[in-house]
């Protein structure tokens, strides 16, 4: 089993059932479906109610979204802790401000790739938003669900992101 804790890839196999697992037992200990887009505004209500706490208290997105440290927050400290864990132990955790695909393809400064992770991020999180949960909320949680929302939601996320990456590629790449 060490073995497998070092190789630098997995196969898709174990990850899929390891994150079905996972899901399941999200389910069986919380009672609640595995996700984290919400966390990320969660986040910024706190943030926001350390400036400006009457607005955060009358939002009504925040009274169904209670801005706090929650279960779904703690998945995205896990997946940080769980990435630097696995990195270190394949032996390939390196900080690379401009990764070499990026860098061959579009440029090589790091503030043009800060810049398009930040664009990509906010859009990111807006759709999750809009559609009510991220790729692990829809794609995973609601799909065991048998949820049709959800694997509707989660083939269109397939869809504009595969969108997105030949229409970037073919303007910039």
């Amino acid at each position: 089993m060490t073995g497998l804790l070092t190789l630098p890839l997995w196969s898709p196999y174990i990850a899929g059932a390891g994150i079905g697992v996972l899901a399941w037992l999200s389910f069986l200990v919380s009672d609640r479906p595995m996700g984290c887009s919400t966390s990320y505004v969660k986040t910024a209500g706190m943030l926001l109610s350390r400036v400006y706490p009457s607005h955060v208290e009358k939002n009504e997105y925040y009274q169904k979204y209670t801005p706090k440290i929650d279960w779904s927050w703690l998945i995205v400290i896990g997946i940080i802790i769980g990435a630097f864990i696995s990195s270190s132990l394949s032996g390939t955790f390196a900080i690379s401000w401009v990764p070499p695909l990026f860098a061959s393809t579009f440029s090589d400064s790091a503030v043009i790739r800060w810049v398009i992770a930040l664009v990509g991020g906010i859009f990111l999180g807006f759709g999750a938003r809009w559609a009510g949960g991220c790729t692990s909320g829809h794609g995973i949680s609601g799909s065991m669900q048998l949820s049709l929302t959800s694997m509707v939601t989660s083939a269109f996320f397939f869809v504009g992101g595969i969108a997105t990456a030949m229409v970037t590629f073919a303007l910039f790449g």
